[in-house]
């Protein structure tokens, strides 16, 4: 069944290639949706794709890089809007 998650990532995930990893685990995972900085140091992330995949999604961006420190994840599940057809990072 598909669905969509609504993200937001605290910790270090600025600077660490976060964005980056989050794109190429969406890619995997076909997902699509996109992934930006906020001001306030955390990393947004909105998603649409099977929910098991998302699932896996979620469970890869709580690892992050290598570099990266997840401190807190908050996710909002929702209907999807199917308006999405690639997985981009939003400068």
């Amino acid at each position: 069944m598909k669905k969509r998650v609504h993200i937001f990532v605290s910790g270090k995930v600025q600077g660490v290639f976060y964005r980056d990893f989050t794109k190429r685990q969406a890619k995997r995972l076909n997902i699509y949706g996109w992934v930006r900085n906020l001001l306030d140091g955390r990393v947004e992330v909105v998603a649409e794709g099977e929910e098991e995949d998302l699932k896996k999604f979620i469970e890869e961006l709580k690892k992050g890089p290598p570099a990266a420190r997840v401190f807190d994840i908050k996710i909002d599940w929702q209907e999807p809007t199917f308006e999405f057809t690639d997985f981009e990072i939003i400068y």
